[in-house]
């Protein structure tokens, strides 16, 4: 996923409303846009270099877009609603190897009533739903874990998962790591139990887990290397 405009570099100030980021660039203090509602954990340390994106909507009040932040000299991608850019670039390039015979890719594909999955793949005999998840935690050296916060939402994802094989659709969890500092991944029981819970039972459902890592450049983020799953 390449960027569409070059990254401003600053200084992180603090995070509030828990969309708002204020960071110093150039001097100045600008408040930019934060779309990553989680918590973030031990990112969000006064002083921390940050990268922004600007926008060219002119009708746009917050100019600018938090997108990395670097942690003990590592890069972070914070920006949520990049993952799935990222993940999609990496299909169309066959750049996972768990998926180099697609025929199509559908993004944000319907299921059931009120869900959706975010890539529905086909090839000649087999569809498959990926729902992927952002991952930015590490409190461990060396280890990525996801959930940062208690997450509903992907409980509620795993569940609708199981659904989906019992009708004969193959899926997969996609843990995107967006740090390149990790050489292995688990899931933080102790953050959210439940969902570390549901996640178990469904891996012997039929559920697949695929974890990589990113790679930083000043284009882009793009899918690097397979990463170790402990579950």
């Amino acid at each position: 996923m390449n960027f569409k405009n070059k990254l401003i570099s600053g200084l992180f100030i603090k995070r509030y409303k828990r969309f708002f980021v204020d960071a110093k660039v150039n001097g100045q203090t600008i408040t930019a846009h934060c779309p990553n509602t989680g918590s973030m954990y031990g990112l969000l340390k006064k002083g921390n270099k940050v990268w922004l994106s600007k926008s060219d909507n002119p009708n746009r009040k917050l100019k600018y877009t938090l997108e990395i932040i670097e942690d003990n000299k590592s890069k972070v991608g914070v920006n949520t609603h990049s993952s799935n850019k990222i993940v999609h670039h990496a299909l169309e390039n066959n750049l996972i190897d768990e998926f180099s015979d697609i025929k199509k890719i559908k993004p944000e594909v319907k299921f059931g009533k009120n869900t959706r999955f975010d890539f529905l793949l086909i090839n000649k005999k087999i569809k498959t739903f990926i729902e992927v998840k952002n991952v930015t935690l590490s409190r461990k050296k060396d280890i990525a874990e996801f959930p940062d916060t208690i997450t509903a939402r992907g409980l509620k994802h795993i569940n609708e998962l199981v659904k989906a094989s019992k009708k004969n659709y193959k899926i997969f969890i996609f843990f995107l790591i967006q740090r390149n500092d990790c050489k292995s991944f688990m899931i933080a029981k102790d953050i959210d139990p439940n969902y570390a819970n549901a996640l178990k039972k469904a891996v012997k459902n039929k559920l697949n887990i695929l974890c990589y890592d990113c790679k930083f450049s000043s284009k882009g983020i793009e899918v690097n290397n397979k990463i170790k799953f402990k579950l």
